[in-house]
């Protein structure tokens, strides 16, 4: 009788897979459009007034994106205003749209990765995920890896699409 050999668990693949990285905490968008006098421009006193009377708690533990959707000139004050309401009761907060406070958590998570333990790796990095990972969080990865494994691969180590060697 034959021994079935697992020769993905054998080849010596580092697995990366950033969908582990993935924070399950709530996302929301704040957005100034709300407080602008006519849709147009924000009135300093009637702005401040907001800001001292709304009810922050509800963005508590979350992810919040920072943005004005109307096409106004939005002073860089009236962003700060909201950051300092948001500063210990927000998980995370960013200036930006869900796009950008997707990058930026993935970013976070990436940061604390130990390449170390990758140098002269072959990697594949893993695609197909069930939870959201941005296309910005694989190109990140894939620049802090590059001046340090021996190869990068896309997909499932059973079937990878090569993306650097070194030379």
């Amino acid at each position: 009788m034959d021994t079935i050999i697992n020769k993905v668990s054998e080849s010596g693949l580092a697995t990366i897979d950033l969908e582990t990285y993935y924070d399950e905490s709530p996302r929301e968008v704040y957005d100034i459009k709300e407080q602008l006098f006519m849709g147009l421009m924000l009135k300093e006193k009637e702005f401040r007034d907001f800001i001292k009377t709304n009810d922050w708690t509800k963005y508590t533990g979350k992810h919040v994106a920072i943005v004005c959707s109307a096409d106004a000139i939005v002073p860089t004050w009236a962003f700060m205003l909201v950051a300092n309401k948001l500063s210990g009761l927000a998980k995370s907060f960013v200036f930006g749209d869900l796009n950008v406070l997707e990058f930026s958590l993935f970013k976070n998570e990436i940061d604390a990765i130990n390449f170390e333990a990758y140098k002269d790796q072959r990697v594949v990095v893993k695609g197909c995920s069930k939870k959201p990972v941005p296309v910005s969080a694989y190109v990140y990865l894939t620049e802090k890896l590059t001046p340090i494994v021996k190869s990068i691969m896309y997909g499932e180590p059973c079937s990878t699409v090569p993306v650097y060697k070194r030379a």
